[in-house]
């Protein structure tokens, strides 16, 4: 997600029309949750975070896909949900060149056995 407020992942599963979490067989629904673990640790790790919000909302975009997001105290809406309520600040090119080579390099790692890049 383009926000540098926070760091903001979203994972989509690679399933055509799969709109709810449920509707995924078995072994699906089994790696959804062992990927989403996984991005789960590597985002407070590389980002420090107070808190790990995620969810699956679905309302605008149907295709399943499942928001990862790092909320620090600090924050402009903490304690509240950012949903409909945080505004966009975008990342600059420069800022948004480091952060997705720090993700792809953290990703490209083992993420049970994460080291920072």
């Amino acid at each position: 997600m383009n926000n540098a407020e926070l760091p903001w992942l979203i994972l989509v599963p690679r399933r055509e029309n799969v709109s709810e979490w449920y509707a995924l067989d078995a072994k699906d629904q089994q790696q959804l949750h062992i990927e989403s673990m996984g991005i789960s640790r590597l985002m407070m790790r590389l980002f420090d975070g107070h808190k790990l919000n995620t969810g699956a909302l679905g309302n605008m975009v149907p295709q399943l896909h499942l928001h990862h997001i790092v909320r620090y105290k600090h924050d402009s809406v903490w304690p509240q949900p950012v949903w409909g309520k945080i505004k966009t600040l975008a990342y600059s090119e420069v800022e948004k060149t480091q952060i997705v080579a720090k993700l792809q390099c953290a990703l490209a790692q083992k993420i049970d056995g994460f080291s920072p890049c």
